[in-house]
């Protein structure tokens, strides 16, 4: 799967979780520009880990700043 598919399926995962329908841009962070809670963000990884089928360590949650980088993320893990 390429990044373009994988950034399309993590696009709709996101859209329940946009309660306030900010753009989704690579650039987005969650707490900030999302505005997302703790709680949210973690609703949201699991929803990513069934979707994909992969887990996401700690570690990889704390390097992961912006959803650029949670995209490029989640296309690493399921390449591998």
């Amino acid at each position: 799967m390429d990044r373009a598919a994988v950034d399309d399926r993590i696009r709709s995962l996101i859209e329940p979780f946009n309660k306030k329908g900010a753009p989704i841009e690579d650039a987005a962070t969650f707490a900030g520009d999302l505005e997302f809670d703790s709680l949210t963000v973690m609703d949201f990884v699991a929803a990513i880990e069934d979707e994909f089928d992969i887990i996401i360590s700690m570690n990889q949650q704390a390097e992961i700043e912006n959803y650029g980088n949670l995209v490029d993320a989640v296309h690493k893990l399921i390449a591998e």
